[in-house]
């Protein structure tokens, strides 16, 4: 007899359960049941155990005990609450499975199959799908639910959740952890979480194992979580959340959700600019040509082609300031128009990068800015661009990217701005929100350059972050020296004077001696006059959001904007608070 065929006649399995809790409520749903072998075998792990069934044909034997051995334990320990019992779908429309053992030896142990969700595990592809929503439909009408595990990393779990529309669905660990940290992970939640609340299905977050990944799953509005933070699998687990769990649940704080990342220029390539032109051969006469031309006054160049492969292009101008000369039609309108063919063409495969296309346009010819490229697929011609239009793709995407993330302090921008305000505002928590400005700022750039102005924005910005506790407060930068602060710590205002303290101190490293000794400088204004600057200084106007105050970031805007002004009229380093609205965070 082999260890696992003993295993089985002993029935030497143990079960454990995982709580899986309600993350509005803070209660636990139910429990995940699992199954370990003999703690002294090398089958003591679960996936040496189903492994070594599957070598020996075992699986059905050892998945019907484990069910067994959970459902005794279960109703022995007397758990509150759904059992989620790993079932697989294999065994699920295995015949065996089907005969109503299982139900049998729940009534003889007093469970209600409405508490049970199965939960399909999926270790191998699955393809009769058909097969299986005819078991599930069975289960089903004996009061079983059902949930799909490790959505996302299983062979066929989505079609799974479209043919079978559980009650529950479950995210696989590796889109959970991390989630704070990764925007990719954030927005694949996102995007199940819309779906199941399209659907009438509940989420399931496995594999929760900190603060960071716990708030964050909540906040998204995922309806249930799973995972070493809220507890580990035991064999007597807790009935309640631990008061880490429920605080946290409990807040109405939000978290600071990972900064989406833009798309980097070298992800664009040169077939976003491609247009395409119908070419001409190089037998092609001048008239036709010239009637090309004529009929399309936009038509800047023509492509030559030969064979598919690019010979080169006419430019408009050059052709019809020849053409039009005295007897040229008469003399050159039949010809071919290869004599106005500009020579050594440039080619740009469509699958260059736009970075990469802007450097190699800037060292090619001159004339190529002006005149266009040809765009090619594989050395053959495909449609042609010119230099405007790669200037302006690369203006639209600077101005998308600052859209969301600022370019120089590299600080969320305009629109994560927003963002976050409006789910402060869905939240019905209360913040504060704080418009932050420098002071005479344009007459330090005037006196000292550019660069200079620069490298004081980027130590706003640093100076700014470093006083917000990054768990609760947003930094954004909505351009040039204007930043916003959307802070939920209880310290907030201790936090903005120490902003205020520390760019008083490290902002005067940035002034000549003369001028720190002088309090500012002088020099010439917009009307010609010259006049006396202080030294450039950092006013913060802050307000507080109770809930309903405000229904949209627009007049969250407003609001912070008045405050700055406020704020600006004092001298120097200054707070402005606005009184009329202030409250006391909770």
């Amino acid at each position: 007899m082999t260890p696992l065929q003993t295993i089985i006649a002993q029935r030497k399995l143990s079960a454990l359960f995982q709580p899986i809790i309600d993350l509005k409520s803070g209660e636990f749903l139910g429990f995940e049941g699992l199954i370990r072998g003999p703690a002294d075998s090398p089958l003591h792990s679960p996936v040496n155990l189903f492994g070594a069934a599957a070598q020996q044909n075992l699986s059905l034997e050892v998945e019907m005990l484990a069910r067994q051995i959970v459902l005794e334990a279960f109703a022995k320990q007397k758990l509150p609450g759904s059992l989620f019992l790993n079932i697989s779908p294999e065994t699920l429309t295995h015949p065996g499975f089907k005969n109503g053992q299982t139900l049998e030896f729940m009534r003889q142990l007093g469970i209600d199959p409405a508490r049970v969700v199965m939960e399909i595990t999926e270790n191998q592809p699955t393809y009769d799908f058909e097969e299986m929503r005819s078991a599930l439909l069975h289960y089903r009408a004996m009061g079983f639910k059902t949930a799909i595990d490790d959505l996302g990393e299983g062979f066929s779990s989505l079609r799974l959740w479209s043919e079978l529309r559980p009650e529950y669905i479950k995210i696989d660990m590796h889109f959970v952890q991390g989630v704070d940290h990764d925007p990719i992970k954030l927005q694949f939640l996102k995007s199940i979480q819309q779906i199941a609340e399209s659907c009438g299905t509940r989420v399931i977050a496995e594999g929760i194992e900190t603060e960071g990944e716990l708030r964050v799953v909540k906040d998204i509005g995922i309806a249930l979580g799973q995972g070493y933070f809220i507890a580990r699998p035991s064999h007597t687990p807790p009935l309640l959340a631990s008061n880490e769990t429920s605080s946290i649940i409990n807040s109405s704080n939000i978290c600071i959700f990972p900064a989406a990342q833009v798309s980097h220029r070298s992800q664009i390539t040169a077939q976003k600019l491609l247009s395409y032109v119908e070419p001409v051969q190089p037998e092609t006469s001048n008239d036709q040509v010239f009637e090309r031309f004529s009929s399309n006054p936009a038509l800047h160049i023509i492509p030559v082609v030969k064979n598919g492969l690019p010979i080169g292009l006419i430019n408009r101008y050059l052709f019809i300031d020849c053409y039009s000369k005295p007897f040229q039609r008469e003399l050159i309108g039949k010809k071919p128009c290869n004599k106005f063919i500009q020579s050594l063409p440039l080619l740009v495969e469509k699958s260059m990068p736009i970075e990469e296309l802007s450097h190699y346009l800037a060292e090619a010819d001159t004339r190529h800015f002006a005149d266009g490229f040809i765009i090619t697929e594989n050395e053959r011609y495909i449609g042609v661009a010119s230099g405007q239009d790669l200037l302006r793709e690369l203006t639209r995407m600077q101005l998308e990217s600052a859209r969301y993330a600022n370019p120089l302090s590299l600080l969320p921008g305009n629109v994560p701005i927003n963002e976050h305000i409006e789910r402060l505002l869905q939240a019905n928590t209360p913040f504060i929100a704080c418009y932050c400005d420098l002071d005479h700022f344009k007459p330090f750039n005037d006196t000292y350059s550019y660069r200079k102005g620069d490298e004081m924005i980027q130590l706003t910005g640093r100076l700014l972050g470093w006083a917000c506790d990054h768990k609760q407060d947003f930094i954004g930068h909505i351009g040039g020296d204007d930043f916003i602060l959307l802070m939920q710590s209880r310290d907030w205002k201790t936090r903005c004077e120490q902003a205020l303290r520390s760019f008083e101190q490290a902002a005067s490293l940035l002034f000549r001696e003369e001028h720190l000794i002088d309090g500012g400088y002088s020099s010439e204004g917009r009307d010609g006059q010259i006049h006396f600057h202080p030294l450039t200084s950092l006013s913060i106007g802050a307000i507080q959001i109770s809930p309903g105050q405000f229904m949209s970031h627009h007049e969250v805007s407003a609001a912070m904007s008045d405050a700055k002004k406020m704020a600006k009229k004092m001298p120097g380093n200054s707070l402005f608070i606005e009184q009329r609205t202030m409250g006391s965070l909770p």
